[in-house]
């Protein structure tokens, strides 16, 4: 830094620094940058569905209704079908992850059907996330699970059937930090 810029670098340092300290509005020594967010208001943005079930909302899906939905906000992007192309593929791969050329997909890689509601609620589709409703989600998940040939086509998806779907890879994974003895007693 030249010299001639050290005068403004200490003023802006001073600034920030006074700027730091005050407490008009801070909160626990912070910043004094917006207000503090309530449990209540924290959860509304909670939107995290665990593998258990934990967080599932109300609603119901099947995969037939799963299937018109698919064609409307994904085969752009997944083909028809779920078979890829411009994006991930979705549907089989299954029996292939021992292998060299192994194919990741919703049927032969996720452990937990949960996370497959939690990510296309969340995330699907690419140009308006959030924007299905749960029934909707419900459907697509029911449908994905029936082109896996995970569920029977048959099935209906929701709060109490959608945990309980057993996933082909849910044994393939390990936790990369089990609890131990001496951890639980803490």
């Amino acid at each position: 830094m030249s010299t001639r810029n050290f005068p403004i670098a200490l003023l802006a340092a001073g600034i920030f620094a006074a700027a730091w300290s005050t407490n008009a509005g801070a909160q626990a020594g912070g910043p004094g940058l917006g207000q503090p967010v309530s449990v209540t208001d924290a959860a509304a943005w909670d939107i995290s569905i665990q593998p258990d079930g934990t967080g599932l909302p109300a609603g119901s899906g099947n995969a037939a209704t799963g299937a018109l939905l698919f064609a409307t906000h994904c085969v752009a992007c997944h083909g028809a079908g779920g078979v890829g192309q411009p994006n991930d593929k979705l549907v089989g791969g299954q029996g292939t992850l021992t292998q060299l050329q192994q194919v990741r997909t919703v049927g032969s890689y996720w452990p937990y059907a949960t996370t497959i509601f939690d990510y296309i609620r969340r995330a699907m589709p690419f140009q308006a996330p959030e924007s299905l409703t749960n029934d909707q989600v419900y459907s697509l998940t029911a449908f994905l699970l029936a082109e896996n040939g995970i569920i029977k086509p048959g099935d209906t998806m929701n709060a109490q059937t959608l945990p309980q779907v057993k996933m082909p890879n849910r044994d393939g994974f390990i936790m990369a930090y089990p609890k131990r003895a001496d951890r639980a007693r803490r």
